[in-house]
C-alpha cells in the first residue's frame, strides 16, 4: 500500500518535469532563429511561431499542440499542488525556472516591445519627448537616419507598426522604457533581454504579493504557472504585468498594512501606466473608511481622490507641454481589433453604427458605475470580498464591452482581484486567458490584420460557450443526482 502511494505521488511530481520539458520545446523555434540570425533586429514579429512563413498551417498545429499539452499539465499541477510542492520555496524556484525558459522565446505574437524600447531610446539617447515626437518623426527629420546603423534599438522601433504614433501609455511606463533603453547601449538584443529579465522579476514579485495577501498556494500557481501569463508577459513582454504589480501592492498595503496613503500611491502609479486602474479607486477609499458615516466617506473620497489625481499629474509633469500629451491614448482608443466591434464593422455597414453601440455601452457603464459607488457610500456593512466582486464585474464589462482595441494581454487585468471571486468566476478568468491564446492561432495561419479579428472573436466566443456549456451540464447532473438520492 505504501509503495502504491509513493508511486502515485512520484508520478504526479513527474508532471512538473514534463511541464518543464514542453516549455523548452516551446522555446526551440526561437532558439533555432537566434542561432541562425544572431539578433532579433529585423525579426518579422507578425505571428510566426516556428519562424517559417511558408508553412503557417504547420506552425499553427505545432503551437496548438504544445499549448494544449502545457495547459493540461498546468491544470494537473493546480489540482495536485499539495502533493507536488512541499512548500512555497519550491513553488518560487519552479516558477523562476519556467519563466527563464520563456525569456528565450522571441516575441512572436506581438512586436510591441520594439516600440516600447524605441520610444524609450528617442527619449533617453536623443532627448526627444515621445508624447510629441514619434520614432518616425525623429528618424526622418534632418540627418537622423544615420543613427539607424549603430543604434539597433532605434532601428527596431523604426520598423515597428507603431513607429508613427506618439506614446500610447502613461508616463510611468515611458520612464521605465527610458531607463532600460538608456542602459543597454543601443543594442536591441541586450535591451530585449534586460526587459525580459525585469519582467521575470516582476512576475515572481507578483506571485510573492499574491501569497502575502492570500497565504494560499492555489492563487500563486493559478497566476504564476499560467501559460497565458508566460506567453504574453514574458515571451511577448507586455507592460500590463507592471499594472498588476502596482494594483497588488495597493491591495496589500490596504489590507495588510492598513496604509491608505501608500495604497493610493500604488494605484496612481498603476493608472499612470494604463488608466483602467482608476476604476478601483472608490472601492479602495470607501472600504478603508467603511466605519465612517456617508458624509465623512464622501469627504474622504474627495480628499484622497485629489491626492490620487495629484500623484498621476506629477508623473505627467516630466513630459507634459499641452493637452496633446494625451493624443496617443486617444489614437489607441480609436482603433478596432479582436472583438465583437470588428464583427459589427464587417457585417453591419450602417453609418456610425459601431460608434453608437460603443457610446450606448459607455453611457450605460458610467451610469451603473456611478450608482454603484453612490450606493457604496451609504452602505452600512461593507465586506471587501463583495466589493471586489463588483469591481471585477466592472473590469470584465470594461474589457469586453467598452474597449474597441481589445488585445489578449488585457485579460491579465482580471487577475489582481481574482482571489476574492466565486469559484465559477475564477474558473472563467483562467479559461478565457487560455482560450485567448488558442484563438490567436488564427493569426499564426493568416498573419496580422484587423479582419482576422472576426475569426479570432468567433473562436473566443466558441471557447467560452463550450466552457459554459460543460459547467451547466455538470451542474445539472449534480442537481439531478442530489434529487435522486433524496
Amino acid at each position: 500500500m505504501k509503495e502504491t502511494i509513493k508511486q502515485f505521488v512520484d508520478s504526479k511530481k513527474q508532471i512538473i518535469l514534463l511541464f518543464l520539458v514542453f516549455s523548452i520545446i516551446f522555446a526551440i523555434p526561437s532558439i533555432h532563429y537566434l542561432l541562425e540570425n544572431k539578433t532579433v533586429l529585423h525579426f518579422d514579429a507578425y505571428y510566426q511561431f516556428c519562424l517559417n512563413n511558408s508553412d503557417r498551417v504547420g506552425q499553427t498545429i505545432i503551437y496548438i499542440a504544445i499549448l494544449a499539452i502545457l495547459t493540461i499539465f498546468y491544470v494537473f499541477i493546480i489540482k495536485n499542488r499539495n502533493t507536488i510542492f512541499k512548500n512555497m520555496k519550491e513553488i518560487y524556484i519552479y516558477i523562476i525556472i519556467i519563466s527563464l525558459i520563456f525569456v528565450i522565446v522571441v516575441p512572436f505574437i506581438s512586436s510591441d516591445v520594439f516600440y516600447y524600447l524605441g520610444i524609450g531610446r528617442i527619449d533617453s539617447q536623443y532627448g526627444q519627448n515621445p508624447y510629441y515626437v514619434t520614432i518616425k518623426d525623429f528618424v526622418e527629420s534632418g540627418d537622423n537616419a544615420k543613427y539607424l546603423k549603430e543604434d539597433t534599438v532605434l532601428a527596431a522601433g523604426y520598423e515597428n507598426y507603431w513607429a508613427d504614433t506618439t506614446v500610447v501609455y502613461g508616463p510611468v511606463w515611458t520612464m521605465i522604457c527610458k531607463i532600460v533603453s538608456g542602459i543597454t547601449f543601443g543594442n536591441i538584443d541586450i535591451a530585449l533581454l534586460v526587459l525580459k529579465l525585469i519582467n521575470v522579476c516582476i512576475h515572481v514579485l507578483n506571485c510573492y504579493i499574491i501569497y502575502k495577501i492570500t497565504g494560499r498556494k492555489l492563487f500563486v500557481l493559478l497566476y504564476g504557472l499560467n501559460p497565458y501569463i508566460f506567453i504574453d508577459s514574458i515571451a511577448n513582454v507586455h507592460n500590463d504585468i507592471y499594472v498588476v504589480t502596482f494594483i497588488l501592492a495597493a491591495l496589500y498595503f490596504l489590507l495588510k498594512k492598513k496604509n491608505i496613503m501608500i495604497s493610493i500611491l500604488f494605484l496612481a502609479l498603476a493608472t499612470a501606466i494604463k488608466y483602467f486602474a482608476i476604476l478601483l479607486l472608490p472601492f479602495i477609499i470607501i472600504y478603508y473608511f467603511r466605519d465612517k458615516k456617508p458624509l465623512e466617506r464622501l469627504k474622504k473620497c474627495f480628499l484622497y481622490g485629489m491626492l490620487f489625481i495629484f500623484i498621476v499629474a506629477v508623473t505627467y509633469l516630466v513630459y507634459v507641454q499641452d493637452i496633446q500629451v494625451l493624443s496617443g491614448i486617444m489614437i489607441q482608443q480609436e482603433k478596432f481589433a479582436k472583438n465583437f466591434y470588428i464583427i459589427l464593422m464587417e457585417y453591419f455597414d450602417i453609418p456610425n453604427f459601431v460608434s453608437n453601440v460603443n457610446r450606448v455601452f459607455l453611457i450605460s457603464f458610467i451610469i451603473i458605475y456611478f450608482f454603484t459607488c453612490l450606493t457604496l457610500l451609504y452602505k452600512k456593512h461593507i465586506k471587501f470580498r463583495e466589493e471586489m466582486r463588483k469591481a471585477e464585474y466592472f473590469l470584465i464589462a470594461f474589457l469586453f464591452l467598452l474597449i474597441t482595441n481589445f488585445q489578449t494581454w488585457y485579460i491579465i487585468w482580471l487577475f489582481p482581484l481574482m482571489m476574492w471571486q466565486k469559484k465559477d468566476t475564477i474558473k472563467f478568468i483562467i479559461q478565457i486567458s487560455l482560450i485567448s491564446q488558442f484563438a490567436n492561432s488564427v493569426f499564426l495561419i493568416n498573419g496580422e490584420g484587423w479582419r482576422n479579428g472576426t475569426p479570432f472573436t468567433f473562436f473566443m466566443l466558441l471557447g467560452i460557450c463550450i466552457c459554459l456549456s460543460f459547467r451547466i451540464s455538470f451542474q445539472g447532473f449534480t442537481k439531478t443526482k442530489k434529487i435522486t438520492n433524496l
